[in-house]
């Protein structure tokens, strides 16, 4: 639930025809920015790293040429979801999900303890990386581009790579690395503008058509349900409106695509809100940016979908729903 910093006739002050304009302004300002590709950098997106872990990230993930700071968090989150608890059925465990044999010969003590913890994050994330380089080594005269050759080695073993002459004909090793290197657009600290979504109208008009709906904790906007929503089911319903399907929660759905600063937004865009501004996973509300500082949000119990501010203290950020960001986003998180 949002907390109300801003109370008024945003929605009266804000008319119908001004939701169009901005609709259509999408399309022109996607026509400016037609050849602004997205660009990766070595740095991180703000909190898309929880901050206990952001430095060991972004030491760490410049170990080696093919590896970055974005990839690894990529990584990690495929991984894991940052859960330092996690065990899966094939007994992968920690953060970076190793399997007790591969630490045994592959896990390093990062923190110079005397331990190599696979619980701890601090020997756990470096051994990650380390691990990723010693791989890179190993493929670095195998066709194709080494990280995606890396990231395959990770998943199906170093000789498979090597023997295929790049990314093996296994399709889960295939979709591990085309759901990384999609995550990794959304850890990178852009460097320049960030293509439109030419999804982004639809979904506006989807929310616009919902204004006036009460809110419901809960509320995907069903039948039983009367129709209504709360913040993550709206942008959820909005955007599987134009074919692109968001998790449930707002927190995970901040990882669908690449992050425009406050300046660079466009309508359409996800916005969201804050309590702790360091760590995206502490995420509890999200609107639909429609332009000229303003959402379209479902805000609390009690409250209608309507027209929000977003420049409030809780304002986190924005993501640019992508199809390939919001198709690699583990179903588990």
């Amino acid at each position: 639930m949002r907390k109300v910093w801003v109370i008024g006739g945003a929605a009266v002050a804000l008319g119908m025809g001004f939701v169009m304009l901005l609709v259509v302004g999408v399309y022109l300002v996607a026509g400016n920015l037609v050849n602004g590709v997205a660009s990766g950098s070595r740095g991180l997106a703000k909190g898309a790293v929880p901050a206990a872990y952001k430095s060991l990230v972004q030491k760490w993930g410049n170990l080696c040429p093919a590896l970055s700071p974005a990839l690894l968090a990529a990584q990690l989150y495929q991984e894991s979801g940052w859960n330092p608890t996690v065990v899966s059925p094939a007994d992968a465990r920690g953060i970076a999900q190793f399997i007790p044999s591969t630490w045994a010969t592959h896990g390093i003590d990062g923190n110079g303890d005397g331990k190599r913890d696979i619980w701890d994050p601090d020997d756990a994330i470096p051994s990650a990386a380390s691990y990723d380089c010693e791989l890179a080594k190993y493929v670095k005269d195998v066709p194709g581009n080494v990280s995606d050759n890396m990231l395959a080695a990770y998943n199906a073993g170093a000789y498979r790579v090597i023997r295929a002459g790049g990314i093996p004909a296994i399709s889960e090793t295939q979709n591990y690395v085309k759901r990384i290197r999609s995550l990794e657009k959304s850890f990178a600290a852009p460097v320049s503008r960030i293509d439109p979504s030419r999804q982004a109208a639809g979904a506006i008009a989807f929310a616009q058509s919902r204004l006036g709906t009460p809110y419901l904790w809960g509320g995907n906007g069903t039948a039983e349900q009367g129709g209504r929503f709360d913040c993550s089911g709206l942008t959820k319903a909005a955007y599987e409106k134009v074919g692109i399907d968001l998790p449930r929660v707002a927190n995970d759905q901040y990882n669908a695509g690449p992050h425009p600063s406050r300046d660079q937004l466009l309508p359409g865009d996800l916005v969201f809100f804050s309590d702790d501004l360091t760590d995206s996973r502490a995420i509890r509300h999200v609107g639909i940016y429609v332009g000229g500082g303003y959402m379209i949000d479902a805000p609390r119990t009690g409250a209608v979908i309507r027209f929000d501010p977003i420049d409030t203290p809780d304002y986190f950020g924005a993501t640019r729903v992508t199809e390939d960001g919001a198709k690699a986003l583990p179903t588990r998180v």
